[in-house]
């Protein structure tokens, strides 16, 4: 009697309950690029990535965690922020942040007198990778 009633309501409550294929999910990201050709990877973690990852904790309001990956000649840092913070001013932070910190490399690091590339990404939502802002970028080049 009872495994009957359940096969009986088990589908109906299947197709009554609500699903939505891409659910609305705020999680406030910022990702960080940067690039200096001719670094290792074990130079771009202790030259730039950790500096940087330093100055971010200290400066940047509001973060839950940090990410980073160093490559050969590239640090990608994801800045992952608590829900509700205001990423516009995160990245107004970051931005200025970063802008001291490129000027501290250029001073300390011959290789850095080279042109790099940063780049300043943000995402609203994982909702759907097409309604995505787009990327901010920033590109700024060093003296020589």
């Amino acid at each position: 009697m009872v495994a009957l009633l359940i096969f009986i309501i088990g589908p109906l409550s299947v197709l009554r309950t609500p699903t939505d294929i891409f659910p609305n999910i705020d999680i406030p990201v910022l990702s960080i690029v940067w690039s200096f050709n001719g670094f290792s990877a074990e130079d771009m973690a202790h030259r730039v990535t950790s500096p940087v990852e330093r100055a971010l904790t200290t400066d940047v309001d509001n973060i839950e965690h940090i990410e980073s990956q160093s490559l050969n000649g590239v640090a990608v840092i994801k800045v992952f922020f608590h829900p509700g913070a205001d990423i516009n001013r995160a990245i107004a932070e970051a931005a200025a942040n970063s802008s001291s910190l490129a000027a501290q490399f250029a001073a300390r690091h011959p290789a850095a007198a080279h042109p790099f590339l940063q780049r300043v990404h943000r995402a609203h939502s994982a909702a759907r990778p097409d309604e995505q802002d787009p990327a901010r970028t920033r590109a700024v080049r060093l003296r020589q």
